[in-house]
């Protein structure tokens, strides 16, 4: 039987282990002019060439961000007409609504980047959308060419390829260039419904464009209720197959894993088919479909989500304990820490006690904590990379200096070296 921990209450510094001398916290504290001065989660590394890859990708990715706007607000307001578009622009920011907090909820342990989210957001935006009117335009000429009905070879046939490669495209790209953020099945969930929700945003305001313009209000009224309220997480349910598979082998990327994100795609490819092809089908069909395969799809989803969270958490707690065992935590944090309701009691009571700076910094000493568990996550599986070494060191000591805002500072906590494992004792009840 497992002792229950006590909840975090702020003003509790005791609690690391007996027979642990009082004193600070060993090593020096980040500061302005320390080595972890402007600490962004790694150890700062001002070398050229790695200031140089930063800037490049900063660059190329704001070009692309900018000329793929450009064309894409040309192209909607030239289609719909800027009365329509706007009409469009403001029911689908409503599937905006339903599906961002969702995502930012499943997030709220290990909160990803913003500049990340961002990203991902707007390559589903502008890059994916740009990509598939061209190249959706492009196959329906070709199977126009054949003789074949355009309209439904474009949307049975093209758009679940075309688009779905171009979504998952993203989500690659930060698998890639960002693999220090990337660390999970939670992880690729929520980049990859990023993507599609941005993907959706712009498709809904063209497609809802099209419809006022067509049958006026009862149309654009219809059409939101379709694919806002009645169908908000399609797009993200496809493309969070590929996401998923890249979770699964985010600690395991070689070459040999590479059918993994293989058959991610092929679903995501399938799934978007199916929903197409129900949708251009009878009244009835589309109902069969929704009923026998979204919906369970989509609590299938929801499983998914629930095991990962679940799994996730348990990583933070493992990790966590034997930080705590070594007196960087107390239990009370610890507990805290694992749960996003004692986290949030946590932030009011440092607010109460410390004003916003105190909030600020019990926020970043959990968000910091979560990364720091993550980092020793990586280290025993074996990861290569020397990052999360430092990236651990810097962590540990930035946790004790966030801590010094709001509470008093614990005894001096002992070495916790890589690659080291340590098991709870067995509690005396």
């Amino acid at each position: 039987m497992s002792q229950q921990l006590p909840p975090y209450r702020g003003d509790q510094g005791v609690g690391a282990p007996a027979g642990v001398r009082p004193g600070p916290p060993t090593g020096r504290p980040p500061g302005p002019h320390g080595p972890y001065a402007g600490f962004q989660g790694e150890p700062l590394n001002v070398t050229p060439r790695r200031a140089l890859r930063r800037s490049v990708l900063w660059g190329v990715s704001i070009t692309l961000f900018a000329l793929t706007g450009l064309f894409m607000s040309f192209l909607v307001t030239e289609s719909t007409g800027v009365t329509a578009a706007l009409l469009g622009l403001l029911t689908a920011s409503t599937a905006l609504g339903i599906v961002v907090p969702v995502l930012l909820w499943v997030d709220r342990l290990e909160a990803e980047p913003a500049r990340i989210m961002w990203f991902a957001f707007l390559w589903g935006a502008l890059v994916s959308t740009a990509g598939a009117l061209i190249l959706n335009e492009l196959g329906m000429a070709f199977f126009a060419g054949l003789e074949l009905d355009p309209v439904f070879t474009g949307a049975v046939l093209v758009a679940p390829v075309v688009e779905e490669v171009l979504k998952c495209l993203g989500v690659l790209v930060i698998f890639l260039v960002a693999r220090r953020e990337f660390n999970g099945v939670v992880d690729g969930i929520v980049y990859a419904g990023m993507v599609a929700v941005g993907f959706a945003f712009i498709e809904n305001i063209i497609y809802l464009g099209g419809a006022f313009n067509e049958l006026g209000t009862p149309g654009l009224v219809g059409l939101f209720v379709l694919r806002c309220l009645v169908s908000p997480f399609a797009h993200p349910m496809f493309t969070a197959c590929f996401g998923i598979a890249l979770g699964l082998i985010a600690y395991r990327r070689r070459w040999s894993y590479a059918f993994v994100p293989a058959l991610g795609l092929l679903a995501a490819v399938f799934l978007h088919f199916l929903w197409n092809f129900a949708a251009l089908s009878s009244l009835d069909g589309f109902l069969l479909v929704y009923v026998l395969v979204q919906v369970p799809l989509f609590v299938g989803f929801v499983l998914v989500l629930v095991v990962s969270r679940r799994q996730e958490r348990r990583m933070l707690r493992e990790h966590l304990t034997g930080y705590g065992l070594n007196g960087w935590f107390t239990p009370a944090e610890v507990a805290m820490l694992i749960s996003p309701r004692e986290r949030r009691r946590a932030r009011a009571w440092a607010r109460g006690v410390g004003g916003s700076r105190a909030e600020q910094a019990m926020e970043a000493f959990q968000d910091e904590s979560s990364e720091l568990a993550i980092a020793r996550h990586h280290l025993e599986r074996g990861d290569e990379d020397p990052v999360w070494r430092h990236r651990e060191q810097a962590l540990l000591h930035t946790v004790q200096a966030r801590r010094a805002l709001f509470a008093p500072p614990l005894r001096t906590p002992l070495p916790y070296a890589a690659g080291q494992h340590i098991h709870p004792a067995p509690h005396k009840l």
